[in-house]
């Protein structure tokens, strides 16, 4: 992206107001408080996320759960097929990190 712009940094003039059921409200800034952050905090890293990919910083769909479930294990079992191989991308077999230890028989 060539013209990056930092949420936290930028002046701020202009106000975004919305609608929310107090009971969800209270909720989810529970859970970002554990996490050391205001709901105005998580809003703000939303954006910057947003800024960052060019859309939105999630994945949305009726099951997300088993979305990102099926992404990590994509991206998990791309991984593995590359340690397969000892050569690819500086990976080691056993035999080398051995070696490289000075374990090897």
């Amino acid at each position: 992206m060539s013209d990056y712009i930092s949420v936290a940094n930028a002046p701020k003039s202009a106000t975004f107001q919305m609608r929310i059921n107090p009971e969800i409200k209270e909720r989810v800034e529970n859970i970002y408080a554990r996490c050391g952050m205001t709901l105005t905090d998580a809003i703000n890293v939303f954006i910057q996320q947003s800024l960052n990919v060019e859309g939105l910083p999630l994945i949305v769909t009726q099951n997300s759960k088993q979305a990102m479930k099926e992404q990590a294990t994509a991206i998990l079992m791309r991984e593995l097929k590359k340690g397969e191989d000892s050569t690819a991308d500086g990976w080691l077999d056993e035999a080398e990190i051995l070696a490289e230890f000075g374990l090897s028989e």
